[in-house]
């Protein structure tokens, strides 16, 4: 019994060593690792919202994007009119409408039209496509004729719109168009894709530069002409007293004869 006991002993001896050994070996667990966090990612801008930095609307972008406007953004650009927008639509809370004309329409004018612009004309036609308050499809139903555009209002400068159910005319008395598309609309920008160049009523007649002046045309040199000889008129002449010198010589050799013929 004592031998048993002995035994067992020693088998739970030998067990809780090959325990202490087993829990030696196994490496302790990692701590849990927190949940990494979820950035979340900025919507990717659609063809209808390509803003500036600071969420200013971008128009030249929004154009040079749309493809088709290099010549209307070149203007903005030289004219400085860009600039004019930018801070336009960071201070007005009225918005802006844009009538955008493409390429093809610049392609349209006069050549030598553009050239014959001053720069303050230049401006003043980039002026002449922008409304300053924002324009819905829809709106163009309503408003009121002729629509006030950065160029000013008066007699050189109407723009008149028409709506129709499936278009909108523009009118300014040099063109004629409608509108082809919409390039960019938010609730405060709208931008329109036009065909024809917006033109106040005088930019094809004043605008043209002045002729040059005509060379002077050099005579030619003409032969001398002699001068004709006038003779002086010959006074008339009294030929009475040499008749009656003649006539008293016949009536005296008359009288002679006769005399000579009596004493004969």
């Amino acid at each position: 019994m004592k031998k048993q006991y002995s035994i067992s002993s020693f088998s739970v001896f030998i067990l809780f060593l090959h325990c202490t050994n087993t829990f030696a070996q196994t490496p302790p667990a990692a701590p849990a690792q927190a949940p990494a966090a979820v950035v979340a990612q900025p919507p990717a801008a659609t063809p209808t919202q390509a803003a500036a930095p600071n969420g200013i609307t971008n128009v030249t972008k929004i154009l040079e994007k749309a493809g088709h406007f290099t010549i209307f953004i070149r203007l903005l650009r030289s004219t400085q009119e860009e600039n004019h927008l930018f801070s336009a639509l960071n201070d007005s809370s009225s918005g802006l409408t844009i009538f955008a004309p493409t390429d093809s329409a610049f392609s349209e004018l006069k050549s030598g039209t553009l050239n014959t612009l001053s720069d303050g004309d230049k401006s003043e036609l980039v002026k002449f496509h922008v409304v300053p308050t924002f324009l819905s499809t829809s709106q163009f139903q309503t408003v009121s004729n002729p629509l006030g555009t950065w160029a000013g209002t008066g007699s050189r400068l109407p723009l008149n719109v028409t709506s129709y159910p499936n278009s909108v005319n523009i009118t300014t008395g040099l063109t004629n168009t409608s509108l082809s598309g919409t390039v960019y609309t938010d609730n405060q920008l709208a931008i329109y894709k036009i065909e024809k160049v917006l033109l106040p009523k005088d930019v094809s007649g004043s605008k043209a530069p002045a002729p040059a002046p005509a060379a002077p045309v050099r005579e030619k040199p003409t032969k001398a002409v002699p001068e004709a000889t006038v003779e002086s008129p010959v006074s008339p002449v009294d030929i009475s007293s040499a008749l009656m010198f003649t006539h008293n010589n016949v009536v005296g050799s008359v009288g002679m004869v006769a005399a000579a013929m009596f004493a004969l």
